[in-house]
């Protein structure tokens, strides 16, 4: 997938890949370590730069820490507080490994402070504002067409974590709630739910919900713009669904972008029922959408260069 969106966001191919690929949190994160130890040392790079909460990120900071490599956290102070997420193992364990701590919002920053963090703390705002706004001033997606849907009558839906994914109870209840929210669901179906799906004997004949092929973003962006609503348990399409003024809600019990909660344009909830569902989307489509730019104006970059140039 990540060939694909270099292609869509016009970035050029990685110099270097390690063909890691999937395994097991360990071994994951011990072959990505051992093999960028290697690199760093021969490339000797004036920072590493880390984004975000995954295997890798760890991995990278962990590596460039141990040979003194001064090390970057861009998404910096997140906190879900959910201890069960690895996700969120991984996010603390960067934050206190680097040098530099480059943070999305307000209450990051907070967190930061909070853990002692905060003297090597900048606030910078979201990277991912940048290439979400570009990417809907810019985008030529065709994909409503390509779908045969129409603006407004369709809920973008999502579904791939562990927690979700990972029992047939859980799993059907969710699909089974999908099927019943009363507007017609394209469920961008990830290769987690779909092996799901297959382990656990479940059918892919929900009346209301249309599995689809995950979408580059691009089309993303299209999707999500044009839709009712938006159903998901990812971190990610929660921030980009309030970007784009649209209703979202999250299938989990916390959620790292509280802001969106705050605002009243997020409902976090692990069991929602429909009618839930359906009184919170009407609520927020009846007032005005709020205002408020946590996440930054779309200028995050030119801080995060501004930041990396100006520390000492």
């Amino acid at each position: 997938m990540s060939e694909n969106f270099f292609a869509e966001l016009g970035i050029s191919a990685p110099n270097i890949n390690l063909e890691v690929g999937s395994g097991t949190h360990a071994s994951q994160t011990a072959t990505i370590l051992s093999g960028l130890e290697a690199i760093f040392l021969e490339q000797k790079p004036d920072w590493v730069l880390v984004y975000g909460d995954t295997n890798s990120t760890l991995a990278a900071s962990l590596a460039a820490v141990k040979i003194h490599q001064k090390i970057a956290h861009l998404e910096a102070g997140l906190r879900s507080f959910n201890r069960r997420m690895p996700e969120e193992h991984n996010r603390v364990l960067t934050d206190h490994a680097s040098d530099l701590l480059l943070a999305p919002t307000s209450e990051a920053m907070e967190h930061l402070q909070t853990e002692g963090l905060f003297e090597r703390s900048v606030l910078v705002g979201d990277v991912m504002v940048d290439v979400c706004l570009d990417t809907l001033e810019n985008s030529k997606s065709s994909i409503l067409t390509d779908l045969g849907i129409e603006k407004g009558e369709y809920v973008l839906a999502t579904i791939h974590r562990p927690d979700n994914t990972d029992t047939p109870e859980r799993l059907n209840s969710i699909l089974s709630l999908l099927n019943d929210v009363g507007h017609k669901v394209m469920l961008a179906a990830h290769p987690r739910l779909r092996s799901k799906m297959h382990e656990f004997n479940i059918q892919s004949d929900f009346q209301n919900i249309e599995f689809i092929a995950p979408l580059g973003y691009p089309d993303l962006v299209s999707a999500l713009s044009n839709a009712f609503a938006a159903i998901t348990d990812s971190g990610g399409l929660q921030k980009e669904a309030f970007l784009l003024k649209t209703p979202c809600v999250t299938l989990r019990t916390e959620t790292e972008w509280i802001e969106t909660v705050a605002l009243g344009v997020n409902l976090v909830k692990e069991s929602p029922n429909v009618a839930e569902i359906k009184a919170f989307i009407a609520g927020v489509n009846s007032v005005n959408w709020p205002s408020e730019m946590p996440y930054g104006d779309g200028n995050a970059s030119s801080l995060v260069v501004k930041a990396l140039t100006d520390f000492a």
